[in-house]
Formats: C-alpha cells, sequence, structure tokens
C-alpha cells in the first residue's frame, strides 16, 4: 500500500490538535522512513517541559534517534504542520533528514523557504528537500484558531 503525503500530514494535524488542546502552540509532527513506516510522532511541548527547544520537530528529531540508535536519520521524511523555524532546520540539516514535508508557511519564523532557506543553503553540509502546501489550509486553520482563541481568553 502506497501511502501519500495527505496520510502523513493528517496524522501531523492529530498532533498539532492535541497540542493545542492542552494549551502549546498547535504543531505536530511525524517521522517516516524509507519504507513509508512511521518511526516516531509528538507535538509541541514548549509549556508542559519548559523547554524552549522543545519543539513537534526537535520531540521528533530525538525519539527517532534513539529509536535508531543514531543521530544521523538518513532516508527519513519529516512531516509537520507548520514550516520549521531556524532551530528546527538547523537540527534537521544536522541529523541529515532526507525531506521535509510540511502544511502552512510560518512567514514570522519559516526557514524552510519563507524567511530563510536553510535547508537548500549550499554553504552547508547536507541539503534537505523540501515539500510545501500539503494539507496548507486546514493546517493554517489549526493555528489560525488556536490564537483567536487565545485572544478571546479561552
Amino acid at each position: 500500500m502506497i501511502l501519500s503525503h495527505e496520510h502523513f500530514m493528517q496524522m501531523a494535524i492529530e498532533q498539532a490538535i492535541t497540542a493545542g488542546q492542552m494549551g502549546e502552540v498547535p504543531v505536530g509532527a511525524v517521522m517516516v522512513n524509507a519504507d513509508n513506516q512511521i518511526i516516531a510522532q509528538d507535538h509541541n511541548r514548549t509549556i508542559s517541559s519548559c523547554d524552549p527547544s522543545a519543539h513537534a520537530e526537535i520531540n521528533v528529531i530525538r525519539s527517532t534517534a534513539r529509536k535508531i540508535e543514531n543521530y544521523r536519520l538518513l532516508s527519513t521524511t519529516l512531516y509537520v504542520s507548520i514550516e520549521p523555524c531556524a532551530m528546527c532546520m538547523g537540527a534537521i540539516v544536522h541529523a541529515r533528514i532526507k525531506t521535509v514535508v510540511f502544511g502552512a508557511p510560518d512567514p514570522k519564523w519559516g526557514a524552510a523557504g519563507s524567511l530563510y532557506h536553510l535547508g537548500q543553503d549550499s554553504r552547508l553540509n547536507h541539503q534537505v528537500e523540501i515539500i510545501q502546501g500539503i494539507c496548507a489550509d486546514h493546517c493554517r486553520l489549526v493555528i489560525q484558531e488556536f490564537f483567536r482563541n487565545r485572544r478571546k481568553g479561552y
């Protein structure tokens, strides 16, 4: 069975929704291997863990590295509901993740095309394939509703 980018992005969206229900900024991520098997999935936990680095992408990278017992995550694809920031893209490059697939762009923090192009910077030792816009409307809606509700005081 061939699984689509949309399939894994829906899983990342589910993780994002879980984060939002916990009061975390709703970003979710899923890591799959070359055989489309899920290695790890998680969401933002910066608030609950009191850790500014506990973004969904970082949590999934850490979990994947532990599971495969290697910091080099070759031949993996990372699905994330929102475009990764500079910190996360730095970790993605260091981990040598093959592909990042994200939903909605992040014009304020995005480092996979919006503000910076860290994944394609030829000065770095690894370039990352970037696929954007998968389920973008749904990803955008999840984060917009979260912040809309926060502003209302819910």
